[in-house]
């Protein structure tokens, strides 16, 4: 089951067209080609059909023009619940580029943190182990040399706690050598945020970013209202997790950390993205300098290091699927474990979303091939702009 809308928008007139909901200020023709959204749909259907995921929502956008849909269901357990545009996402790892990295940046370009500064400077315990080191630079890229997450077995609460624990860790390798993807790079990250900015992690980017950019639905620990809206993940002991994070670690830190918690819709990630392909302004409202995003969305690990890392955005990694065949290195997204993915390209000024929750009921569900393929059928869709045409490396242009 699904929700279709589908509206033209032009400067006098909203005319009706096919299935989907198109958004635009040039005709359909001149932004997408049609049968491309279609095999996007087909692609969708197929993995509801094969139980890859309940359901999802897409959103593709190209230089103002936008589709978007919903799939499936969003809910299995303990009732079927059909999928809906405004379904609200748990975001996983979506969180260490929709919160903790803009939250970082702004403090970056207001001085108040360096990126190229250790550690240690924010957070005086973060010693020993090797760790005293480790720069900021070195957590947003994930070249700390730190292991992926401290242990969630045991019955410990709370951030200090998961902060104390980090402390105690010791790298695996030398940072600033390696590419290791790791959770405690981005919940450190979000301790600095703490620290430095004077407020909860939640408090801050609400107040900075999620309320400025109007995204109404993004935040942590969603209010009792919400819940029917929030798509359902793992099935645990008979129920599913709604409306609490499905990531162990962040669920032991009361449901906010820089590295996962943050709960969304496919609507809200769309205007955050449109806000950086606008070069950090929306609607009228600056979130940040041009000359920051650009510091955030190109290449910022050591070039020693085959993957290709912004500040906490990825760009060409083994985790960059949705990517596609066609997006060029330079382009820049993430995904979340339960599903969702961001992938956005500032070369057509083109971004495609697709939140889903796989992992309801069960672990099962995969979506890896399906982000893989929506990433290159939403290039394929882009109408007006010839990727053979960029330069051979556009990520160093």
């Amino acid at each position: 089951m699904r929700t279709k809308f589908l509206t033209f928008l032009l400067p006098l007139c909203l005319t009706l067209l096919f299935t989907g909901c198109i958004t635009q200020h040039v005709p359909l023709s001149q932004a997408f080609h049609e049968d491309k959204l279609a095999q996007m749909d087909v692609a969708i259907d197929a993995a509801i059909a094969g139980h890859r995921c309940p359901g999802g929502v897409l959103w593709v956008e190209h230089d103002g023009a936008a589709y978007h849909k919903a799939f499936g269901n969003r809910a299995l357990v303990p009732a079927v619940e059909p999928m809906t545009e405004d379904t609200i996402f748990d975001a996983a790892s979506l969180t260490k580029v929709i919160a903790t990295t803009p939250a970082m940046l702004l403090l970056i370009q207001r001085g108040q943190v360096q990126l190229d500064a250790p550690v240690t400077n924010y957070i005086p315990e973060f010693t020993g182990g090797g760790k005293e080191a480790i720069t900021v630079r070195e957590l947003m890229t994930h070249t700390s040399g730190l292991p992926p997450d401290i242990e969630t077995k045991t019955d410990w609460h709370g951030q200090a706690e998961a902060i104390r624990k980090a402390c105690a860790e010791e790298v695996q390798s030398k940072p600033g050598t390696e590419f290791k993807y790791s959770d405690i790079n981005f919940f450190m990250l979000g301790e600095i945020v703490q620290r430095v900015s004077g407020m909860p992690l939640e408090v801050f980017v609400h107040r900075e970013i999620f309320a400025p950019l109007k995204m109404d639905d993004t935040g942590y620990l969603p209010p009792a209202e919400k819940i029917p809206r929030i798509a359902p993940t793992e099935v645990v002991d008979g129920k599913p997790w709604r409306g609490i994070v499905h990531d162990p670690t962040s669920r032991h830190m009361g449901g906010v950390a820089g590295h996962a918690g943050l709960f969304t819709t496919a609507s809200d990630t769309a205007r955050y993205a449109r806000m950086l392909l606008n070069n950090g302004k929306l609607d009228g409202v600056r979130i940040f300098k041009p000359e920051t995003v650009k510091l955030m969305t190109t290449v910022q690990s050591p070039p020693e290091i085959s993957a290709k890392r912004g500040l906490g955005w990825d760009i060409d990694s083994p985790y960059a699927g949705p990517r596609g065949n066609i997006f060029p290195v330079g382009s820049y997204g993430h995904t979340g474990w339960t599903g969702g993915s961001l992938w956005i390209d500032p070369f057509s000024k083109t971004f495609v979303i697709f939140m889903s929750n796989r992992n309801h009921p069960t672990e099962a569900g995969n979506v890896l091939p399906l982000r893989r393929q929506l990433g290159t059928l939403a290039a394929e869709a882009v109408a007006d702009f010839d990727f053979s045409k960029l330069p051979a490396n556009p990520v160093e242009h």
